[in-house]
């Protein structure tokens, strides 16, 4: 038997342009976003199948401006009745609400008319595999994490999801988007003697990208699966990571989880606005560090890029019809833009990007990161590691907490080898690191080459009331900073 996740049919049956003309025009604007998404999901725990799922939704969110306020109402009754309902909700609700609002919005500024097309390319998707095919490959998946019987749990899942979306609008606007998204988590859990080390291939659920089953090269995934397998006895058998202060080479798997939340986070110009301040938290940067702070060290260059084909947050327009193009968001340690909304934007009168995003048909719009990436500098692993008398190089993010202004963190990795007079030398089992965001950042001292440029991302970003958990993409290579607090688990 074999699965696909093409499109339902009744997507195309359902017109979300014609569906607009026929609302009623009580608002002085109206938009209409069309989302449906098809998820497949499958695990398999210790070689033998855990969980077996495919899901499909797809709803309607509608969001109407009067009198210079902007309400939302979703539904997933897609009939002329509920969709009257949902824009006469979203129209009375602007309408009650435009008393108090907080800023004049207008449909020229914040919604103009924008007409265009994204579709991702995958080269092969679920059709071409029968369930129990790939079901087996995930078996093998486990059979080679488990490299001894000290391997107590091995977990094999993958994700994939395809989604449509079409915006349309009362004055003109039209974009359709396909996108394509896998996802991936291989991990092994060694135990021996009271003692329980976990390793995965990169971290859990790093592994994301826009594409299909050509990111599972199943005979190279078993090769690394193996070498995850080895690396969690390894852990067994390590000695805590030294509490002192060392220089600190950090993998590109765990430069996402670096970047996510001290970068990412802090520059959502609805959380510099509080906006977040009573669930998300705020921020450390203000208003008025745009173009003066310097955010890290000269090598510091920072990209929003929604256009890197293959990342995971790839997208041609944001939710509420913005074009998507790259932007420097830090330029040689000078922060420059924040990731806001048209509507963060005026209220701030501030640069933003094209990020205004919903985790689905049944949530609005906020401020979200997209693909926020670390662009290559021109140092190669090796040179680095020789670069260091002292240090210590970290892969894979296992923990992480950071206070709610995004400025004090401290992050745990999987895995860590010392260096040593430049060489890398003994493996140690729980390494930490901490740190001040803008004081780190100064103390990056080299920046990976392009070659070494890797891409993760997270599906399990969440922020907002009523949550919402989106997926983001960040791409970095491996990074030296010097001087870095580093701790073991005994601390």
């Amino acid at each position: 038997m074999s699965v696909t996740l093409a499109a339902n049919p009744d997507f195309a049956s359902f017109d979300p342009l014609a569906a607009l003309g026929r609302l009623s025009r009580d608002a002085d604007w109206l938009g209409l976003r069309f989302v449906e998404e098809h998820t497949h999901r499958r695990a398999v725990r210790n070689g033998r199948p855990e969980h077996n799922a495919a899901t499909f939704e797809r709803g309607v969110m509608i969001e109407a401006l009067v009198d210079g306020q902007i309400a939302y109402a979703a539904t997933s009754d897609l009939t002329n009745e509920g969709l009257d309902r949902a824009a006469q909700q979203a129209t009375d609700t602007a309408r009650r609400l435009a008393g108090f609002r907080v800023f004049p919005f207008a449909a020229e500024r914040e919604r103009p008319p924008i007409r265009g097309q994204f579709h991702a390319v995958s080269e092969r998707w679920l059709d071409s595999l029968s369930l129990a095919e790939f079901s087996d490959r995930l078996v093998q998946v486990c059979q080679h994490l488990r490299v001894s019987e000290r391997i107590v749990t091995t977990v094999a899942e993958a994700t994939l999801v395809e989604t449509r979306m079409r915006y349309v609008s009362t004055n003109g606007s039209d974009i359709d988007q396909t996108f394509m998204l896998i996802g991936q988590h291989f991990a092994a859990i060694a135990h021996d003697r009271g003692a329980t080390q976990q390793r995965s291939l990169n971290g859990p659920h790093a592994r994301c990208w826009q594409g299909g089953l050509e990111h599972f090269d199943w005979d190279d995934l078993y090769g690394e699966c193996e070498r995850v397998g080895r690396e969690a006895l390894e852990l067994l058998e390590a000695e805590n990571c030294p509490t002192e202060k060392l220089d600190l080479i950090l993998a590109p798997d765990q430069m996402l989880l670096q970047i996510h939340e001290s970068i990412g986070h802090p520059l959502e110009l609805d959380r510099i606005l509080g906006d977040e301040r009573n669930y998300a938290g705020w921020s450390f940067v203000k208003p008025d560090d745009f173009g003066t702070l310097a955010y890290g060290s000269p090598l510091l260059n920072v990209t929003f890029n929604p256009t890197l084909q293959g990342e995971f947050a790839t997208y041609g327009f944001d939710d509420a019809g913005a074009a998507a193009n790259r932007e420097y968001l830090i330029r040689e340690g000078r922060l420059l833009r924040g990731l806001g909304s048209r509507e963060s934007q005026a209220r701030l009168g501030l640069p933003g990007v094209a990020n205004f995003r919903a985790s689905s048909w049944n949530r609005a719009p906020i401020d979200r990161m997209g693909n926020i990436n670390l662009e290559p500098g021109v140092s190669s692993l090796p040179d680095m590691i020789a670069a260091v008398e002292s240090g210590i190089f970290m892969e894979a993010n296992r923990s992480w907490s950071i206070d709610d202004y995004r400025n004090k963190f401290q992050f745990g990795c999987e895995y860590a080898r010392l260096i040593e007079d430049g060489r890398l030398t003994r493996t140690v089992k729980n390494p930490n690191y901490r740190g001040v965001t803008v004081p780190f950042w100064h103390s990056l001292a080299a920046v990976g080459a392009a070659d070494s440029f890797r891409p993760f991302g997270t599906p399990y970003c969440g922020k907002g009331e009523p949550n919402q958990v989106i997926r983001v993409g960040h791409a970095a290579p491996p990074c030296l900073f010097r001087g870095v607090d580093v701790f073991g688990g005994a601390e």
